[in-house]
């Protein structure tokens, strides 16, 4: 999975959105290996925006098609990816998946550097397992950045960079998001936690095409 967070200018948001919703998410998932991306929002910390784009393994990310679209950026694309403030870029190995299908809302939680990553993804599993039983919850997933493939955006601060593993935990509405946040406790998540909701777009490839099914506003 393509983690990737940012904050924009207010007054660059309106170009920036009309570019990230018209172009830039279906362009990623045209490419062979991408199988969706979807884009949020925040409502409580990080930064404002989040885009997930899921794959079919990691070896995507060093793939022809995916390089390709870095070598042929659109000028608006240039534009825009310049007008990212204080940027995060992750390539992260998804585990402990616990439940099916997509929120409306997630949480994301920052947890500590682990010596013993199956230990974490242990914690995880059990954490999605209990979170599972509670109303609201979808599903739950430990994201670990991979070293060499989460290069740093142009714009992102490489001082003290600190490749964090995140547990996402995607639920129904907001307030099951905040309900589930306060019940990860072993996870021994760190301060910085994010809740966002989904924005009305979402594309994702299924037979072979890129389909943008129909969705109902989701901004509170």
């Amino acid at each position: 999975m393509l983690f990737m967070a940012s904050d924009v200018a207010p007054a660059d948001e309106a170009d920036f959105n009309r570019w990230y919703d018209k172009e830039h998410v279906e362009e990623r998932v045209r490419i062979p290996g991408f199988l969706s991306g979807a884009r949020y929002f925040s409502l409580e910390g990080g930064r404002k925006y989040l885009g997930l784009y899921r794959t079919e393994s990691l070896a995507v990310f060093g793939s022809a098609g995916y390089r390709a679209a870095f070598e042929k950026q659109t000028p608006w694309s240039i534009a825009n990816l310049d007008r990212m403030r204080q940027p995060i870029r992750r390539v992260c190995a998804v585990r402990a998946v616990t439940g099916f299908g997509s929120g409306s809302h997630a949480v994301v939680l920052p947890l500590a550097v682990a010596d013993n990553v199956e230990a974490l993804v242990a914690r995880a599993a059990e954490t999605g397992r209990q979170l599972a039983e509670q109303a609201g919850f979808v599903q739950s997933y430990l994201l670990a950045p991979d070293t060499k493939l989460s290069t740093p955006l142009p714009r992102e601060s490489t001082e003290g960079r600190v490749l964090q593993p995140m547990l996402v935990i995607e639920t129904s509405s907001a307030d099951a998001a905040r309900c589930t946040h306060g019940r990860s406790r072993r996870t021994r998540h760190r301060p910085g936690h994010r809740l966002v909701a989904r924005t009305r777009l979402e594309a994702q490839r299924s037979r072979a095409e890129l389909i943008t099914p129909p969705r109902i506003s989701l901004h509170p």
